[in-house]
C-alpha cells in the first residue's frame, strides 16, 4: 500500500495534500507544513541565525566615524586667524609687519629662504633627538597614536593651516602688544598636554616659539615664521605618520599558501 507524502511537492506553493491513513481512510486532518527560517548566506553547519552577508552590518562598523582631522584643523585655524585679525584691526596695526618701519620696507625674497632654512634645521635636529632618545621615541608614538595615519596632502593642508593661522597670532597680533618673550612662553604652554610622554613636546614648543619670534623681529615680518612653521609640521607629520604608525590592513600582503 503506498502513502502519499505530507510533504508539499516542489513548486507546489501552500499546498497540503491530505494523507491516507493505514487502513485506507483519509484523514480530515491537514498536515503542518514546518517553516525553516533561513538566514542569507547561512552555511549549512553554521548557526542560523548568524548571518554571513557582506551587507551585514557589524556593530564596530555602525559606530559613526571619526570627523576628518583636515576638516577640524582648517575651521578651528580659520577662526584662529579671524582672531588676529581682529586684534590687530582694533588696535589700528598691521598684522604682517612687526612695526611701521618694517611694513615700509616690505617682503623680500630672503625672509620666505630664511624660513624654509630654518624650518629644515629645527626638523633635523627633531630626528636627531627622536632617534637618539628615549623621551623622543616616546613623544613620537605618543603623537602619532593621537594623529594617525596621514596622506602627503592632508600633511601639506595641516602645514599652510597652522603655520599661517599660528603665527599670525602669536608673532603679528601678540607679539607687538605683549612681547618676545611672553608671547614665546604662551606659544609653549597651550601645547601643553597633561601627560608624561607629552612634556618633552611643550619644552620643544617654547624653544620653538623663541626660535620664530626671533625671526619675526629679525626679518620684520610674517613670511620666515609661517615659512619655517610650515615646513615643520608637514614634514614632521609626515614623518610620523610613515615612521611610527601602524599601516592599514589593506596594505598587508596576504600570507602565501601552503606548497606540498
Amino acid at each position: 500500500m503506498k502513502i502519499k507524502s505530507d510533504a508539499p511537492g516542489e513548486g507546489d506553493v501552500g499546498h497540503r495534500p491530505e494523507a491516507t491513513r493505514p487502513g485506507g481512510r483519509l484523514s480530515n486532518r491537514r498536515s503542518r507544513p514546518s517553516v525553516v527560517q533561513i538566514q542569507p548566506g547561512a552555511a549549512p553547519d553554521r548557526d542560523p541565525t548568524e548571518s554571513t552577508s557582506p551587507f551585514t552590518v557589524s556593530p564596530a562598523s555602525s559606530r559613526p566615524a571619526r570627523p576628518s582631522l583636515v576638516r577640524l584643523a582648517v575651521v578651528f585655524y580659520g577662526v584662529m586667524l579671524a582672531v588676529a585679525w581682529l586684534w590687530t584691526w582694533l588696535a589700528g596695526r598691521s598684522l604682517l609687519y612687526v612695526s611701521e618701519a618694517a611694513a615700509a620696507t616690505g617682503v623680500r625674497p630672503r625672509d620666505a629662504l630664511a624660513g624654509v632654512v630654518a624650518g629644515l634645521a629645527v626638523v633635523w635636529l627633531s630626528q636627531e633627538i627622536t632617534r637618539r632618545t628615549r623621551w623622543g621615541e616616546d613623544l613620537a608614538r605618543g603623537l602619532a597614536r593621537v594623529l594617525g595615519r596621514l596622506g602627503v596632502a592632508e600633511c601639506v593642508v595641516l602645514g599652510i593651516v597652522s603655520g599661517i593661522a599660528e603665527e599670525a597670532l602669536f608673532r603679528g597680533a601678540l607679539q607687538p602688544a605683549i612681547g618676545y618673550v611672553a608671547a614665546s612662553l604662551l606659544f609653549g604652554l597651550v601645547h601643553f598636554v597633561p601627560r608624561r610622554e607629552f612634556l618633552p613636546w611643550t619644552v620643544f614648543a617654547i624653544a620653538a616659539g623663541f626660535g620664530l619670534g626671533a625671526l619675526f623681529e629679525a626679518t620684520g615680518n610674517l613670511v620666515a615664521p609661517a615659512t619655517a612653521h610650515f615646513v615643520i609640521n608637514a614634514i614632521n607629520l609626515r614623518l610620523l605618520s610613515t615612521r611610527y604608525t601602524d599601516p592599514p590592513a589593506s596594505e598587508h600582503p596576504a600570507p602565501a599558501p601552503p606548497t606540498h
